[in-house]
């Protein structure tokens, strides 16, 4: 039996000029209606403590006191002078959508109502994860331009109602907003947030990830350094094209949900990988790095930019039909030490376990760290050579509304692991039958051309690389041209491809890459399980 927490505020109060009993302990705030209705229906709500977004006072005339706003009074006839509080809180709507709803009690003795304000402020001071002062960029040519309206009209509001302030740039150019916070004052702020696509959150992880190594004396150009973890907690606010690590992260991409998660302060470490190119830093990633389809179809996908979003299902509809392979050496080191597989059943959800212990043995392995380890690793490397489809790997799954599961369902966002998908040569029916099963709830490893390798390091080198000059640059001004040397009428007409990295091209073929674990930590706190339907509101045991 679960034990009940003491009250800190119990009172009866009016809600639609109906009497409600509400309760206030140091976890929960909830009210209950004195007198069942006819027909049920009940009205009881309960909503955590942390996900109250604020309180206001009302006056009688249905002014805020604190902020102008109007509030709707309840009517009704009494001869009393009523008093009234807002509360507004988390509502879970259809799957993992948040809004801000909002109730309002009244009475009629107003030392009563200023005590339940007080209260309840004084209980959301003491969420000392939420911020109170946040830096906004805001990329006004992602996606379809709308980012700074989605920000001034759906977050604003909710960030001035929380008492949040916020300073706001808007780019004016590319890695406007890396550049910034590589020379910014970063200690006035609690966070980060990022309004728009995917290339807009790598702009600002580049950009904070740089700033933290700067500060510590790391060398980004070292394969081999251990990477400082950064403070800062980024927030995503979706106005992109994709919006893959949002809706990977939150489950779904809407610009109020993810607001709420930056108000109420969630938290979530996820992995990030650095690539190198011969000791040379290239790119940090956090969602998928392919090579092969994923490569050539971003590629081709640069050149038609006029036809906005529906470009990649273009390009990579074209990139289908080409079915170009790619021969090569894929390196590996296995991940050995860490819980759970690829072919897991179970995702990664809100509170993993998984990422919870991996956190645990990161700080362990830390402590623990000997010389002799890297002559343990040597040993454990694997190697495979052949001709490939797709290269890929991901730090989450890589969902998307397109791709519900992803493109690696049991990726974890914070285990320190890389989840190694190789696409060997096959048909196109048998490559389509493989694109499919991103789409439906089939297994899209149990296939004889697919393997996955759930990997902390690993390195690829192409065929046809000349490790001087292997800038895809030049290889590119023949990209769809070039005959295969040894195959001249094969299907794998393209000596190279070009990597894909969270939507960016990587200029080299030959790479190094390697996962640091908990990296980074965003505003949010993983996808729940969806275990509140829509129509009951967030429920909560005291």
């Amino acid at each position: 039996m679960e034990q009940q927490l003491v009250p800190l505020l119990f009172s009866r109060l009016l809600v639609n000029n109906q009497p409600f009993a509400v309760t206030l302990t140091e976890s929960a705030f909830f009210w209950q209606p004195m007198y069942r209705r006819k027909g049920g229906g009940g009205g009881s709500c309960s909503v955590p403590i942390c996900e109250i977004v604020a309180v206001r006072e009302t006056e009688e005339d249905g002014i805020s006191k604190e902020d102008g706003r109007w509030q709707k009074m309840p009517s009704f006839s009494t001869e009393l002078t009523l008093h009234a509080f807002t509360v507004y809180y988390v509502q879970r709507s259809k799957g993992h959508h948040w809004e801000c709803s909002e109730v309002t009690f009244s009475c009629s003795d107003h030392l009563l109502c200023n005590q339940w304000v007080q209260a309840l402020k004084e209980q959301l001071d003491l969420q000392a994860m939420r911020p109170k002062h946040l830096i906004v960029f805001i990329n006004p040519f992602g996606g379809k331009r709308l980012g700074k309206q989605i920000y001034d009209e759906k977050v604003a509001p909710l960030f001035r109602l929380a008492c949040i302030s916020a300073e706001v740039i808007v780019t004016e150019r590319a890695n406007h907003a890396r550049d910034h916070l590589l020379e910014a004052d970063l200690a006035q702020y609690d966070g980060i947030v990022s309004v728009g696509g995917d290339g807009m959150f790598s702009e600002v992880m580049h950009g904070l990830i740089s700033r933290t190594q700067k500060n510590s004396g790391n060398d980004e150009n070292d394969p081999n350094a251990d990477l400082i973890p950064c403070d800062l907690r980024i927030g995503i606010i979706p106005a992109g094209s994709t919006d893959c690590i949002c809706y990977a992260t939150v489950g779904a991409n809407d610009p109020m949900t993810s607001a709420l998660h930056i108000i109420v302060g969630d938290s979530q470490h996820i992995d990030v990988s650095s690539i190198h190119h011969k000791n040379m830093f290239l790119k940090y990633s956090v969602s998928l790095l392919g090579y092969g389809f994923y490569g050539d179809t971003l590629i081709d996908s640069e050149k038609n930019r006029w036809m906005g979003p529906s470009r990649y299902d273009f390009s990579g509809f074209k990139t289908f039909l080409s079915h170009h392979c790619y021969e090569g050496v894929i390196s590996y080191l296995p991940a050995t030490q860490t819980l759970g597989s690829p072919r897991d059943a179970s995702p990664c959800t809100a509170g993993c376990h998984i990422c919870r212990n991996s956190g645990q043995r990161l700080r362990i392995s830390q402590k623990e760290k000997k010389f002799k380890f890297d002559d343990e690793e040597q040993q454990q490397w694997k190697v495979i050579k052949g001709k490939f489809l797709a290269i890929n790997s991901a730090n989450m799954s890589c969902a998307c509304p397109k791709s519900p599961k992803g493109l690696s369902p049991a990726a974890h966002l914070a285990d320190g692991t890389i989840d190694l998908i190789l696409v060997r040569k096959c048909s196109r029916l048998n490559f389509l039958r493989h694109l499919i099963r991103h789409t439906n709830n089939d297994d899209q490893f149990d296939l004889a051309f697919v393997e996955v390798y759930r990997v902390k390091k690993f390195k690829f080198t192409p065929k046809y690389c000349d490790e001087e000059d292997s800038d895809i640059q030049d290889v590119g001004k023949n990209l769809f041209g070039q005959i295969c040397r040894d195959h001249p009428s094969c299907s794998c007409a393209q000596l190279q491809s070009s990597w894909n990295c969270d939507g960016e091209i990587i200029k080299h073929a030959a790479i190094e890459v390697r996962v640091h674990c908990q990296l980074l930590r965003l505003f949010v706190r993983g996808i729940e399980e969806l275990t509140v339907q829509k129509d009951v509101t967030n429920s909560f045991v005291v």
